[in-house]
């Protein structure tokens, strides 16, 4: 597969070619080198898991990945992430929630205690060498933040720094009392490379041609991107102190009327928190030119729903939706190749696209 480089200055840099985005096989070697290196966002615990002894069964990133995982909680609280395949005949453990003492596979029996640890199997007491470590179920790595789950089929980078960086910004926030509002659950489908919706979130340039509202809500000559390794930070600042959060002294941004901070996780994740609470966006690749958008909101004050830069949510969608289908139509054009970035609005999106020309050139 063709390597990809953009160069470490975004003055001299330019942005992923158009090939990228077209062409079958890199989506292809994104399933791997991408999705299933990099840690994906799996659920809210109050919700998903609310009781002793839960299990919730997931699909991770439907129709790309399409990994069978299940979220168990045991008696004790602790909450683990395990493959939902049997380890007998890779039957599918776990249907649908509940609440069971055991996980027990409907095919022949077997049975896992919740923290996935092998328990017994009928019929197999003649069998030499049984049972073997690889007869539990897979766990994988499950970070928890805020009540936030989050997991990773083989990670390359740690999710800490991450959640660190997010903490500094909104930990003065009462996180652990956002309440999750299923009214404003949303799935959009979108005409175009999930890698194209990525860009047009990692930078604010567009606002002021796109979305009109929003441009009259947030303080442009002030937005301001903040990198770190795999995410980064766009604070977009209020035109008025009542759209505005209320920031503890001492904050990274004390003395300052932010509106909003939209955090991006590399590489499909955005956290967007406003003064109402938190909009978590996720981005499932379904093919190269198609991809499903989920909006899921935390309230923490219902009375500030609607107002400033958290305001019609759907609207600022369907406006990006718009621009992101009208690129995806453009980069199949034989008159375009590549672009440059402006160094000072669209650090975001050079960061983002170094992040995966070097994700891409890894191995194994």
């Amino acid at each position: 597969m063709t390597l990809f480089h953009v160069d470490s200055d975004i003055r001299k840099a330019e942005t992923l070619p158009a090939e990228f985005y077209t062409r079958d096989d890199v989506f292809e070697a994104s399933k791997e080198r991408v999705f299933s290196r990099s840690w994906q966002w799996v659920g809210h615990a109050p919700t998903v898991v609310p009781e002793m002894r839960a299990v919730s069964p997931l699909t991770l990133l439907k129709g790309l990945l399409n990994e069978p995982l299940v979220l168990s909680k045991q008696a004790n609280g602790e909450v683990h992430c395990l493959s939902n395949v049997c380890t007998h005949r890779g039957n599918l453990l776990v249907a649908k929630s509940g609440s069971p003492r055991q996980l027990v596979c409907g095919y022949h029996g077997r049975r896992f205690d919740l923290d996935g640890t092998f328990r017994s199997m009928p019929e197999f007491d003649d069998v030499e060498g049984f049972p073997r470590p690889c007869d539990h179920l897979k766990r994988f790595d499950l970070k928890e933040w805020a009540g936030h789950m989050f997991t990773s089929l083989d990670p390359t980078f740690s999710l800490d720094g991450i959640l660190h960086a997010m903490e500094e910004r909104v930990g003065f926030l009462p996180l652990e009392d956002f309440t999750h509002d299923p009214a404003r659950n949303r799935t959009f489908e979108v005409a175009g490379h999930w890698a194209l919706y990525c860009d047009n979130f990692l930078e604010g340039f567009h606002i002021p041609f796109v979305h009109p509202d929003l441009n009259a809500a947030v303080d442009y000559d002030q937005y301001t991107t903040v990198l770190f390794d795999h995410c980064n930070l766009q604070i977009a600042h209020a035109k008025g102190k009542e759209d505005a959060f209320d920031l503890p002294q001492g904050h990274p941004n004390d003395g300052e009327d932010v509106a909003a901070f939209y955090f991006w996780v590399f590489p499909n994740m955005m956290f967007n928190f406003y003064p109402w609470g938190l909009s978590v966006n996720l981005i499932e690749p379904v093919a190269k030119d198609r991809t499903r958008v989920h909006f899921r909101s935390y309230v923490h004050d219902s009375a500030l729903l609607g107002q400033g830069a958290g305001g019609d949510l759907d609207l600022v969608e369907h406006e990006d939706e718009a621009v992101v289908e009208s690129v995806q139509r453009g980069i199949q054009s034989r008159a375009y190749t590549t672009g440059r970035f402006s160094p000072r609005r669209e650090q975001g999106v050079h960061h983002f696209h170094r992040l995966l020309a070097s994700a891409l050139a890894e191995k194994g």
